[in-house]
C-alpha cells in the first residue's frame, strides 16, 4: 500500500488521503520518526501531535515547504508560523538578542504551552516570521513532536494543523477530516484532551505582554517574572 501511495505521489495524482500511522503518545517507534523524518526532510507537511493540539510539522527553513504550509491551511501571510524545539539552547540560537525575561520564562515553564515571542536570528526566514522579523517558539512538552525534532537535528514549524478558522484538531479523525487531501502523513497518537491553545508572550526587552492567554494563565507569568 505505502508503494502504491509513493506512486500516485510520483504520478502526480491529487486528492490522495494523508497515510495515518499510529505511534504512542509516550514512546514513539523510532522507525515511524524516522520515516516521518523523511518526510519533511523532501520538503512535505506531517501532521504531528503535541502537547495542546496536532500540528503541522515542516522544515521552518524550506521556502516551498513554508509556502505549501499557508496554502494547506488557506492562512493569511501576515501571520507568522511558530517554531517547535527541543531545548532551550535550540530557542537561543534562533534568536538575535534574547530579552531577560526569556530565561525565567522558558525554565520555568518548558516543555509546555507557553509559545514566546522574541526578535528572530538571520537564519529564520522572513517568511516564517510575516516579514516582521519575530519568532514564535516553544519546546512543547510531547514526546512525538521533540523525537521529531531529535531526529532532524532541527526544530520543526508548529502550527495547528487545521484549516484557518476552523476549530483546531485533538485528534488525528478530525486533522483527517480537514487536511486529509493535503497532507502526505500523520502521526496518529490518539487525542491530546486539549481544549485550550499555549499561551502567547511577546518578550521586548524588559517589556511583556500576554498575546493569547492559553492553557498558562496570565497570573502565573506575572509570578514566574516577578520572582
Amino acid at each position: 500500500m505505502r508503494a502504491d501511495r509513493e506512486g500516485n505521489r510520483a504520478a502526480g495524482a491529487k486528492n490522495v488521503s494523508a497515510e495515518l500511522m499510529k505511534v504512542s503518545s509516550g514512546t514513539p517507534d523510532s522507525s515511524a520518526i524516522r520515516y516521518a523524518a523523511a518526510f519533511i526532510r523532501r520538503g512535505e507537511l506531517v501532521g504531528v501531535p503535541t502537547d495542546t493540539f496536532y500540528a503541522l510539522a515542516a522544515d521552518p527553513f524550506n521556502l516551498a515547504a513554508v509556502e505549501e504550509i499557508y496554502r494547506a491551511k488557506g492562512r493569511p501571510e501576515n501571520r507568522a508560523l511558530p517554531i517547535l524545539v527541543n531545548s532551550i539552547d535550540q530557542a537561543v540560537s534562533l534568536a538575535r538578542e534574547l530579552p531577560p525575561n526569556f530565561l525565567k520564562l522558558a525554565k520555568r515553564f518548558w516543555p509546555g504551552p507557553l509559545t514566546l515571542l522574541v526578535d528572530a536570528s538571520q537564519q529564520i526566514p522572513l517568511k516564517v516570521t510575516a516579514n516582521m522579523g519575530r519568532a514564535a517558539l516553544r519546546w512543547p512538552n510531547s514526546p512525538v513532536a521533540c523525537a521529531l525534532i531529535e531526529q532532524l537535528g532541527s526544530p520543526i514549524t508548529g502550527t495547528s494543523a487545521n484549516i484557518s478558522g476552523y476549530p483546531s484538531c485533538s485528534n488525528a479523525d478530525q486533522l483527517m477530516e480537514q487536511l486529509g487531501d493535503r497532507l502526505q502523513l500523520i502521526l496518529d497518537a490518539g487525542d491530546t484532551g486539549a481544549m485550550i491553545s499555549s499561551t502567547i508572550v511577546d518578550l521586548r526587552e524588559d517589556d511583556w505582554r500576554v498575546v493569547r492567554e492559553g492553557l498558562v494563565a496570565a497570573e502565573d507569568i506575572q509570578s514566574a517574572l516577578a520572582g
